[in-house]
């Protein structure tokens, strides 16, 4: 006869221990899972960027700084004429956040901090756009260059210490005495004077607050001041009555009659000047008409003889005129 076989108490503890050990990893696994968002529906986008220095194959995708997926596939892509779009970045996203995603977002390549792992992080779109379907190109934009600012941030330190070390030699020939201002910090004969120059000086000031002096009676004695005030008040009074229609020079400055008068007088000698010049007078044939400049010459010269002729011989034209008695 075949014997029964019993199920002891310590297998049935090993049994009940194995069960419990796959439902708790059971568990782990379904919380990871959610956590990771590797139970989600997802779908694809693609962007282009310069460079992915330090961006992995996957690495994290976050929208907002919220974790949306990963990166799928980072591609390397042959030299072209766009030289923005050397790499190829196929990322993975949570399908439960396409509405966030449209067609005003922008992919940008940050760091988790400032030495941190490179992730693509997303910027959220709005309503006036259309979510992105999947295999859509998602445009990007410029990201800092971590590395160009620690290079930039090198250079500045390298300046640094090149002016610290000129500091150092500017402070080492001054505490040697090289210099004006290593003289002045070195040399007693220099101090002396210097403090001599501020006594004067000072003693200087003292005479000029008494009032004895100049100086002293400009800053205390107001009689000055009221000369001048007296001296401007009669200055604007004379040049409110210089303004005044009923002088003379307000006459001049307001009243346009004498420039009027003037503005005539000119017309009127343009006018005789005109006639002098053009007309067929006198005076426009004496300025234009040679023969008869010609005959006034010669009466005129005629003329001259017979006064010089009367001069030296007067009895000649005097002959019987005078009777003596």
């Amino acid at each position: 006869m075949k014997r029964a076989s019993f199920i002891t108490w310590e297998q049935l503890r090993v049994g009940a221990l194995i069960l419990v050990a796959l439902v708790v990893l059971g568990v782990a696994i379904v919380k990871l899972g959610e956590a990771a968002n590797l139970f989600t529906r997802r779908y694809e986008l693609v962007t282009f960027l310069p460079n992915a220095n330090g961006l992995r194959q996957g690495g994290s995708v976050t929208v907002a700084g919220q974790l949306a997926g990963y990166v799928d596939r980072v591609d390397l892509l042959p030299p072209g004429g766009d030289t923005t779009q050397h790499i190829r970045i196929v990322m993975a996203l949570d399908a439960r956040l396409r509405p966030q995603i449209r067609g005003d977002s922008r992919a940008r390549l940050k760091s988790l901090g400032l030495l941190g792992d490179k992730i693509i992080d997303i910027s959220p779109g709005t309503l006036r756009y259309t979510m992105l379907s999947p295999g859509d190109t998602l445009p990007s934009e410029a990201t800092v260059d971590y590395e160009q600012m620690l290079e930039q941030a090198a250079s500045a330190v390298g300046d640094l210490v090149e002016l610290t070390r000129d500091l150092r030699a500017i402070s080492g020939g001054m505490a040697r005495g090289e210099g004006t201002m290593g003289q002045l910090l070195t040399n007693r004969s220099l101090y002396d004077q210097l403090t001599g120059s501020l006594t004067r000086m000072n003693a200087l000031l003292v005479r000029m607050e008494r009032s004895r002096g100049t100086f002293g009676r400009l800053m205390d004695d107001p009689t000055l001041y009221e000369h001048l005030l007296q001296t401007t008040a009669q200055l604007d009074t004379a040049l409110a009555r210089m303004r005044s229609p009923q002088g003379t020079l307000g006459r001049l400055l307001a009243d346009d009659t004498l420039y009027a008068r003037m503005l005539s007088a000119t017309i009127s000698a343009d006018s005789v000047l005109k006639l002098m010049t053009t007309g067929n007078g006198f005076a426009a044939r004496m300025l234009t008409d040679q023969q008869l400049y010609d005959q006034l010459n010669k009466t005129l010269t005629d003329l001259n003889g017979i006064l010089e002729d009367l001069r030296r011989n007067p009895g000649k034209y005097t002959k019987g005129l005078v009777k003596v008695f």
